[in-house]
């Protein structure tokens, strides 16, 4: 767990954080099929199939954008390594922006998720599926024991 993260006093954390995380949102997103139109992942779900597959590019675009951000505050940090004094402060403050950075990247990335999450469901795929999806791609001793797997019928890689 990161110095970032915590599990609320009292609580108790699941085998996977991960794996909890996305099949609660993966449920929040399978409800809101019965929001109504006041709810954004309603429309989604329901509307115009080009905006949940224009957000999906759009997010990944500005996750692009925001891991370039990370890596222009670390190149800037690296360049002032071994120098004291009156760099001191700059060194600070571009640790501080690759801090900030590391956050919107994650920030944006979590965007993704979701909308990816959110075209997924639109097309019926669960979030079963999608592990068995991504289960698949690894091998025998990469995969975690009684991972959930695709019959081979459905395996199209590339198709």
């Amino acid at each position: 767990m990161s110095d970032k993260t915590y599990i609320p006093e009292g609580e108790q954390a699941p085998a996977s954080q991960i794996g909890a995380t996305l099949e609660a949102l993966a449920g929040t997103i399978h409800a809101r099929r019965e929001a109504g139109e006041g709810s954004y992942t309603f429309r989604l779900l329901t509307g115009n199939a080009d905006s949940p597959l224009k957000k999906v590019v759009e997010e990944s675009n500005e996750v692009a954008l925001a891991a370039k951000d990370v890596e222009a505050a670390k190149i800037m940090l690296a360049g002032l390594a071994g120098h004291e004094g009156s760099y001191a402060g700059m060194a600070d403050a571009f640790a501080a922006k690759a801090d900030a950075a590391c956050d919107h990247l994650r920030y944006e990335a979590a965007d993704v998720v979701y909308h990816l999450l959110v075209v997924l469901e639109r097309y019926g795929i669960g979030i079963d599926e999608f592990a068995a999806e991504l289960n698949n791609r690894m091998t025998d001793e990469e995969r975690p024991q009684g991972a959930i797997r695709l019959h081979e019928e459905h395996v199209k890689r590339g198709k």
